[in-house]
């Protein structure tokens, strides 16, 4: 490899806005500030929330949420 091409892989702070602080190492070369980490995102905590916009998620389960597989009667019984 060439010398002197590659930027300076150093540890740096970022800081979320729910005030958790944790080091990684970045190329950037300064503090990072972030709206959102593992530590607050709904994602992660649990508290996930559906939006229904205009009852579709309603409607979805009303459609195919409660069906139950049809057998074929058909068949004679053994």
């Amino acid at each position: 490899m060439r010398a002197d091409i590659h930027p300076d892989y150093q540890e740096i702070t970022v800081t979320c806005s729910c005030g958790n602080e944790f080091k990684t190492r970045s190329t950037l070369g300064k503090a990072l500030s972030i709206e959102v980490c593992s530590v607050c995102h709904p994602f992660y905590t649990g508290k996930q929330k559906i939006v229904d916009t205009a009852g579709r998620v309603e409607k979805f389960r009303q459609k195919y949420g409660t069906q139950i597989p049809k057998r074929n009667s058909n068949k004679a019984a053994s």
